[in-house]
């Protein structure tokens, strides 16, 4: 029997409200944040030629520590966001005695996915793509490198 145990998620949708930043009573960063994730399906029917449809899933994705303070530092409502990270569940009872339960993305990672011309920052401005330009390198002429010829070898083994 096998011991494979693989918990790993990777999600890449849109924030569906303003990531807020709160913290724990020991003082810990954590952002919960809903992604919406577009889905497509194939409507069954009778003749089988019903058109492609999309429907939207919502994730509950939380964040802790730095990942939290890097999306709602850079994020907002709207933005396009990629994460990975593990599913958890968790349960507890409400007032009425009732068990609840929750499932969760907990994320480890998030990253950008618009490009710096498409993105937009917490403060809603658009990124200056010139702002972000690479540097650009030259070497001077007296600094190229040299590169040898090398013979044809007609005895290499492939």
């Amino acid at each position: 029997m096998s011991s494979l145990n693989l918990n790993k998620v990777i999600l890449c949708g849109r924030l569906t409200a303003d990531p807020e930043l709160k913290q724990t009573g020991s003082g810990v960063n954590v952002v919960t944040i809903t992604l919406a994730i577009n889905r497509r399906y194939q409507p069954r029917s009778a003749d089988g030629t019903a058109p492609a449809q999309q429907q939207a899933d919502f994730i509950t994705v939380v964040a802790w520590r730095q990942t939290a303070e890097f999306i709602s530092r850079y994020f907002h409502k709207g933005s396009a966001l990629c994460i990975s990270g593990s599913i958890q569940t968790r349960t507890w009872q409400d007032q009425q005695g009732q068990r609840r339960y929750a499932t969760e993305v907990v994320a480890d990672e998030a990253m950008f996915v618009d490009s710096k011309g498409e993105a937009t920052n917490a403060g809603g401005a658009q990124f200056a793509a010139e702002s972000y330009a690479a540097p650009s390198y030259s070497t001077p002429p007296s600094q190229t490198p040299k590169f040898e010829e090398i013979k044809a070898d007609d005895d290499l083994p492939f």
